[in-house]
């Protein structure tokens, strides 16, 4: 995906575009910290999977499970968080 950099965030390996965390492995190193605006559904989908902290309530991330997860879900919501963080031009560039 176009303007993506890779930066330790929380000593982590975190994904940016355009200097916006989209996505970061969370320091237990079981699951992923994500941008979403759909946690709601996606928690539903599957709780086991899908799910917060109390850290993250104000927050609009959610954590994945990466031992749980299905690959394409795991997909498509690395691409939506980066679509939702990412500038027109990179979207522009994804798109074409």
């Amino acid at each position: 995906m176009p303007g993506v950099t890779e930066q330790l965030c929380f000593e982590t390996p975190a994904f940016y575009v355009n200097k916006h965390i989209f996505a970061r492995l969370k320091e237990d190193e079981e699951n992923l910290v994500i941008h979403t605006l759909a946690r709601e559904q996606w928690m539903f989908k599957d709780s086991q999977t899908f799910f917060i902290t109390d850290h993250y309530l104000n927050y609009k991330y959610m954590l994945v499970n990466l031992d749980r997860v299905e690959p394409n879900d795991l997909k498509e919501l690395l691409i939506t968080a980066w679509k939702n963080r990412a500038p027109k031009k990179y979207l522009k560039e994804f798109l074409d």
